[in-house]
């Protein structure tokens, strides 16, 4: 059966660089170690199923470089392996305290299968989850793309060399690790300004992905809306999100992840359990947080204390009457589309990949099922990725996007706010000092020391930029601890970069943080000088 419009599917696998080799258990940690059990492994078995079962997925992967940089970190391997193993202990437990509560057991079980399967996968691949990705994109299953390095908000960096560091920076990051040229290029929080077209071409990027605003309030604004792609001034592809399709999948509040049978995110065992029970669960601190079981279901408008136990088969099936649904609206929308508009659209659904799995546990089925039902219905819709539809497409229509991003109310509120605006004229300053230095060596003939600590100071730099820090601040989860990250960072550099200029650069603090902050290997600080003018 012929297509009558495409979809394209963009899961957004980020996390901020956080690795503290000097501690046995650090806290932020656990926010990569649960990615991984609950999101990045669900999701290759996913696709590694449909694979087997002749579907191609046909949908994109956005892989940041700090993720990136994590997966491939072999300290930070050693304690996901004792994190997983530690949970298959306290499942082992929950498994003979469960016994005999079928309706609890079961909820176990589940669990003890979503570890095992982790440990199995980590065993496979000895650890490195980044060869499976590889495999699925060079059999042509997947196509993976990557962000700026540290995943800044790249409107909010006001010096140019600032804009290409991170671009470029991500170029190289994306080819060390995947042994291609990167086409695409997801931008951090869909934030988008002219200025990021000029670096993404310099660097080689093709294709990047735009709030739908950016399209719509262009001016003047296509008569195609979303559903198609179009292509900047100087020849950078533009896809557009779609917000309707979005909105279904990631709002809790109007989308499918609020459904009363899905399980609970906020109740959890380390909140609930006995305290000496969970004890030698917990962290060095001994304080109650949260261990990843959790036994209830959303059940509705209640108190945490209300909630009604999970029921996983009937989260499974209410998983496929939302398969079904989404489905059936792609294809009253792709109708009204042609009908209306006489094209033969492409939807573009772009969606943080922790919330398949992660936040909304039931995620990486409903993905499959959506895939699964496309071929067994044979519907007359298909997923493509976005090189695939460049390829195809007629040549996209000229357009000037309009300055956006998909943050709250559309623009930088987010990122700039009386929360976090403090940490900016630091960063600004730093970034001043960092252009400055490299200006002032970039010709020299350095001293391997002088060289690596100019490579770090660059490290450094990139790492206060991260859009995480200003937004966790905002939101007010782990905020402490985020402004420290900018604080450090900011400090690091500018140590670094006074030792350089007064030549005594502190040999054992310049071998810590290499141990610490260690992605980017090929990085050359020369990236932050300015163009020469003549």
């Amino acid at each position: 059966m012929s297509s009558k419009g495409s979809l394209i599917f963009l899961l957004h696998a980020h996390l901020p660089y956080v690795n503290h080799p000097e501690h046995t258990d650090f806290l932020e940690e656990n926010w990569f170690f649960e990615g991984v059990v609950e999101t990045y492994i669900p999701l290759i078995s996913v696709l590694d199923r449909l694979v087997r079962d002749g579907i191609r997925p046909g949908i994109a992967i956005s892989v940041s470089p700090t993720l990136g940089a994590m997966l491939e970190n072999e300290q930070l391997e050693k304690k996901l392996a004792r994190y997983i193993d530690s949970r298959l202990e306290l499942i082992e437990k929950e498994l003979l305290r469960t016994e005999n509560d079928p309706v609890l057991s079961k909820i176990v079980r589940l669990y003890a299968r979503l570890y095992e399967e982790a440990a199995a996968m980590i065993h496979k691949y000895s650890g490195d989850l980044i060869t499976p990705l590889k495999q699925l994109q060079h059999a042509g299953h997947i196509e993976i793309i990557t962000t700026s390095a540290t995943h800044a908000v790249l409107p909010l960096l006001a010096h140019p060399e600032a804009l290409r560091a991170q671009i470029a920076a991500a170029a190289d990051d994306y080819f060390d690790r995947f042994n291609i040229k990167a086409s695409g290029f997801w931008l951090p929080e869909c934030a988008y300004d002219p200025r990021v077209q000029t670096y993404l071409k310099l660097s080689g990027f093709e294709y990047i992905f735009t709030e739908s605003h950016a399209v719509n309030f262009a001016d003047p604004a296509p008569g195609t809306g979303v559903y198609a792609s179009y292509r900047t001034q100087n020849g950078i592809n533009i896809f557009a999100r779609d917000a309707d399709s979005s909105r279904e999948v990631w709002s809790a509040k109007f989308g499918y992840p609020g459904d009363p049978s899905y399980r609970e995110f906020y109740r959890d065992m380390g909140y609930d359990a006995d305290y000496d029970y969970i004890k030698p669960y917990l962290s060095a601190d001994g304080l109650r947080r949260s261990l990843g079981l959790k036994y209830h279901r959303i059940t509705g408008e209640v108190d945490l204390s209300k909630k009604l136990y999970y029921d996983p088969d009937e989260a499974m099936a209410t998983v496929e009457r939302h398969a079904a649904d989404f489905l059936d609206r792609r294809m009253r929308q792709v109708e009204e589309l042609h009908s209306s508009k006489g094209i033969r659209p492409v939807i573009v659904g772009c969606y943080d990949a922790e919330l398949f799995g992660h936040w909304w546990f039931e995620g990486p089925a409903f993905l499959e099922s959506v895939l699964r039902k496309i071929r067994a219905d044979r519907l007359p819709l298909q997923f493509v990725t976005p090189g695939e539809y460049l390829n195809s497409c007629h040549e996209p229509a000229g357009l000037n996007p309009q300055i956006s991003s998909w943050g709250e109310n559309g623009y930088f509120d987010p990122w700039v706010n009386e929360t976090n605006d403090a940490i900016y004229p630091r960063v600004l300053d730093l970034t001043d000092r960092m252009i400055e230095t490299a200006n002032r060596f970039r010709s020299q003939d350095l001293s391997s020391v002088t060289l690596r600590a100019l490579n770090q100071a660059a490290r450094e730099v990139l790492l206060a930029q991260s859009s995480d820090w200003p937004f966790l601040m905002y939101i007010g989860s782990h905020s402490q601890y985020a402004a420290s990250r900018v604080d450090g960072h900011a400090a690091n550099a500018a140590r670094l970069l006074s030792e350089v200029l007064e030549r005594c650069v502190d040999e054992k603090f310049l071998g810590d943080l290499e141990k610490k902050n260690n992605l980017f290997h090929r990085l050359d600080f020369r990236l932050f000088a300015s163009v020469s003018k003549f």
